[in-house]
């Protein structure tokens, strides 16, 4: 993977400048309630990245109370916060030559867990070279990003979403219960015909970490009571190419392990990029990205990204808003009643539409 080194000024912090503008953005400005710089408009992992412990933590909360509460850990004065257990891995190499012999490492920032080396090594050379998450490459920065777009941080914690009336607090409390129970899951790397022993370690953790109920069975599935493929029978479900016994492969539980994936092929049914760290959400026979799952449930307001948990919003062209942030983007001028036009997506009022195009 080629070498994406950060220079001084895109280590994360709030004066980041953007990286998509290319320096004509001072730094990221938080505006009030949009997810996004009030100077550049563009969105925050545009500028930096959040540092690893809080992507930890987030992912840690959206695992605990889950059947997945066994990637999870509680680090002792965290004040009962999990974190995930993200498993980083490091390969050595031996370089040969004539003269001493020397050795080159690799760390992925993430790998599955549960693996051998050899395997997890196998897994990621399934992986396009320019994804795979090597440390201080491109494919490290994008699966960072990723986690920033697919599992955004609002779709899992109400105390980050701004002005929920308690009505609307307790429907987003209960859309998250849910989605935990019935559609979370993270996928199983193994060999064809290997997956479905549940890690006893993970069930003893369920129990006793999780504090929960027992999450309902998952959709349209027996799980590893259900027959396998014979050997030398297996089909990648995302390609419908065959796959070598030899090969790793992706299991979903909620699938049934009848179905199984090439790791390059397991990726959202709605915008087809990879399942970061393999984290996904069952609905329809499919697996799905978190931001899109919550999006096929509840309308996403187009001002502040957050989803919509009251009835009283606006809808123009498919998109929604909450009223109050059907706004300009420029002047955030409310518009609602006003003239207004949607310029590539973006909502202005017709005088920054003028503006804009002189």
């Amino acid at each position: 993977p080629a070498l994406f080194q950060m220079s001084p000024s895109q280590v994360p912090g709030r004066a980041v400048p953007c990286l998509r503008c290319q320096g004509t953005c001072p730094g990221f400005q938080p505006h009030s309630w949009r997810k996004v710089c009030r100077s550049c408009r563009c969105s925050q992992e545009e500028h930096s990245l959040c540092p690893e412990l809080q992507e930890d933590q987030k992912l840690g909360r959206l695992l605990s109370g889950s059947r997945y509460a066994w990637l999870t850990t509680r680090p002792r004065g965290a004040g009962g916060l999990r974190l995930y257990k993200r498993n980083r891995m490091i390969v050595t190499n031996p370089i040969v030559s004539r003269k001493d012999p020397t050795f080159s490492t690799l760390t992925y920032e993430w790998a599955p867990p549960g693996l051998t080396q050899k395997l997890a090594t196998q897994y990621m050379e399934l992986i396009p070279k320019e994804m795979q998450p090597v440390a201080g490459t491109v494919g490290a920065w994008q699966r960072r990003q990723q986690l920033v777009r697919q599992l955004p941080l609002h779709d899992q914690d109400p105390a980050q979403c701004r002005g929920l009336s308690e009505g609307e607090l307790q429907l987003m409390e209960d859309f998250i219960r849910r989605y935990k129970a019935e559609a979370l899951g993270v996928g199983e790397v193994a060999l064809p015909g290997q997956a479905g022993g549940s890690k006893e370690e993970g069930k003893a953790q369920d129990k006793s970490d999780a504090g929960t109920e027992a999450p309902k069975p998952p959709e349209s599935t027996n799980g590893a009571l259900e027959p396998v493929p014979a050997a030398g029978h297996y089909r990648c479900e995302g390609c419908q190419q065959a796959v070598p016994g030899d090969c790793p492969v992706v299991y979903a539980e909620h699938a049934g392990y009848q179905r199984l994936w090439h790791p390059a092929c397991f990726v959202c049914c709605r915008c087809a990029q990879p399942l970061v760290d393999l984290i996904y959400f069952w609905k329809g026979g499919a697996a799905w990205c978190g931001r899109h799952y919550c999006e096929s449930l509840r309308p996403r307001c187009a001002g502040c990204d957050e989803l919509i948990f009251s009835e009283d919003y606006l809808q123009v062209e498919g998109r929604a808003w909450h009223k109050k942030h059907f706004a300009c983007l420029e002047c955030e001028t409310l518009l609602s009643g006003q003239p207004f036009a949607l310029d590539q997506g973006s909502l202005l009022c017709t005088s920054c539409s003028q503006s804009r195009h002189l």
